[in-house]
């Protein structure tokens, strides 16, 4: 079995690609802070400094790298700071690490995100379209130059700049459904603002299929083909939940609501962009979700 090193291997995202890959007979190996209840081997670091697991990297057959503090949460200047740090010192380590490994893998599959386009109500962002000006997209620059410094020469890189992810299990999918199921699922501000997104399964199958295919490299904007804006996305979730009222938000009440009871940053609601691929198909890769109704289908 081909051993797959997941660092942030115990997020949801980072758990449900463990056990796609495992189903599909790679062997993966869990880097992470905390141990969840899931069997994988799991080796514990703490993102800063070497250890136990940097001997995890001998012979293994790919990296994928996932480590970040989340951005659901309120950007007070310490979790702005945890934010940078995480990603970009995690990943500079891991280069570090690759260096001083004897028989290092060969293929490094990198978590970036489309926030670093910034936010339009307008543009259609391709994997060549200019990068945004902000907070998300300066965290999003550092965070993939990092893994360009990182990654040995002779290592085939993939880098992922990942839509809002839809799963069962966590995120702020689970979050959404909560609001609307309170009836307070109508649009959030003017309701313009661009929702790119991706079933988890698809971005799982994209990650295996990744691991296998020589032509992946580069930068993939791995967001479903067909993007919907706030209003459109709420007004489907709201119909596969079968909740008639969906209150809209404005925005001064999202203020007080997001800091107060969801204890997160309004601005993840507020400020959105539209995100779709132009090298997906050229690697022929089929999404098994490629529209909202399909995803909320099986997903409620």
């Amino acid at each position: 079995m081909k051993k797959v090193i997941i660092f942030g291997g115990t997020g949801f995202i980072g758990t449900s690609v463990a056990k796609y890959i495992s189903s599909k007979g790679f062997y993966p190996i869990v880097i992470g802070r905390t141990k969840t209840n899931e069997s994988f081997k799991f080796v514990k670091w703490d993102g800063m400094n070497a250890g136990e697991w940097e001997g995890e990297l001998i012979n293994a057959f790919a990296i994928i790298n996932l480590v970040g503090k989340s951005v659901d949460c309120i950007k007070t200047p310490k979790n702005i700071d945890e934010i940078l740090k995480s990603r970009v010192d995690a990943t500079l380590l891991i280069g570090k690490a690759l260096r001083k490994a004897n028989s290092p893998p060969k293929i490094w599959i990198q978590m970036s995100t489309a926030h670093i386009y910034g936010d339009s109500e307008t543009r259609i962002n391709h994997e060549d379209s200019t990068l945004g000006y902000g907070l998300a997209p300066f965290v999003g620059k550092k965070w993939e130059a990092a893994f360009h410094a990182s990654a040995l020469s002779d290592t085939r890189k993939v880098l992922l700049r990942t839509g809002f992810v839809l799963d069962k299990s966590g995120g702020a999918f689970t979050k959404l459904k909560q609001i609307v199921s309170l009836g307070l699922g109508g649009k959030v501000a003017n309701g313009k603002q661009g929702m790119s997104w991706i079933h988890m399964e698809d971005l799982n199958r994209f990650a295996q299929k990744a691991l296998l295919d020589k032509n992946i490299q580069g930068i993939y904007n791995l967001s479903a083909p067909k993007p919907v804006n706030n209003a459109v996305f709420m007004c489907a979730l709201r119909k596969h939940l079968e909740m008639p009222i969906g209150l809209s938000t404005p925005l001064l009440m999202l203020k007080l609501g997001a800091k107060l009871f969801f204890k997160t940053d309004y601005e993840l609601l507020v400020y959105g962009r539209f995100v779709v691929s132009k090298r997906l198909e050229s690697v022929k890769f089929n999404f098994k979700y490629p529209d909202l109704d399909s995803a909320l289908k099986n997903l409620i």
